[in-house]
């Protein structure tokens, strides 16, 4: 997952410095979701090992 976030702000930069504004924005909205649900997913994976190892 924390490689498609890279494409995406990758795509972002790229379209970003050519001009093409709404391919930068949609890309970077993509980055962003997909980085909320990366932290979502860490901080369930944290609290569920720390859970079980109490």
């Amino acid at each position: 997952m924390i490689e498609w976030i890279l494409i995406l702000l990758a795509i972002a930069a790229v379209a970003g410095l050519l001009g093409m504004n709404r391919i930068s924005g949609a890309a970077l909205t993509g980055a962003k979701w997909l980085a909320i649900i990366a932290l979502v997913l860490f901080l369930l994976v944290l609290f569920g090992v720390i859970a079980i190892a109490a």
